[in-house]
């Protein structure tokens, strides 16, 4: 008697490619595998190279996943007399020939900055306009004054501050390279570093801010 194979339970993938009448027993696996049609097997190869290729993406993509605070409640949320605090300040601090239009190169950015601190109203850190203002304002104001001389007129606690609020934090894999968490953040902090500390110092002197404008000394 001639055997009868019993039917095999192929992947769905399979069953459409084996022609009615051709055994598929035992002795057929590897003719019946080389059927299988090419693109379903480059889909499927391509489809494990996304998912080892995007690893690292989505890791950083659970970040953004989270409730984004970084930029407090958002500049467009803030009362209009912040906003035009903030508009005074970006004109009268971006002096510098080099950076003169950085103010709406990196706008969101530095919006981002200024409403995080009137959200949480610079952590509380009190105003020295009284003791620094005036030496403030003629170090923002020249344009041979480096970053260092704005840096060194920060309190340690000034210091601490920014350090752990400013949103560029570093997002690093090992073996890979470093990254900032808000890239763009960390960019315009260091193209326009002085500026961007200017805008810090003034913003807390200004308690934060209480006019609506930015008051040089």
């Amino acid at each position: 008697l001639k055997p009868v194979w019993p039917k095999p339970v192929w992947p769905l993938l399979g069953r459409a490619i084996v022609p009615q009448g051709v055994a598929t027993g035992p002795s057929r696996p590897l003719e019946f595998a080389m059927q299988l049609p090419s693109a379903a097997i480059a889909a499927a190869a391509l489809a494990s190279l996304l998912c080892r290729s995007d690893a690292a993406s989505l890791r950083r993509a659970g970040l953004r996943q989270e409730p984004d605070t970084a930029c407090g409640k958002g500049f467009d949320n803030l009362v209009k007399g912040s906003q035009d605090y903030y508009r005074t300040a970006a004109v009268e601090l971006w002096t510098h020939p080099s950076h003169v239009s950085d103010n709406a190169t990196f706008e969101a950015e530095f919006e981002c900055w200024f409403a995080s601190m009137c959200t949480t109203k610079c952590g509380g850190l009190p105003s020295q306009a009284d003791s620094r203002k005036k030496t403030l304002t003629e170090t923002c104001k020249n344009v041979q004054a480096d970053w260092l001389k704005v840096w060194n007129m920060f309190s340690q606690d000034e210091i601490k501050w920014f350090k752990k609020n400013y949103p560029s934090n570093e997002v690093q894999e090992e073996g890979e390279d470093t990254v900032h968490y808000k890239q763009a953040m960390e960019t315009a902090k260091e193209v326009n570093k002085k500026e961007l500390l200017c805008l810090t110092l003034f913003t807390i002197d200004d308690e934060c801010v209480k006019w609506p404008h930015i008051r040089m000394g």
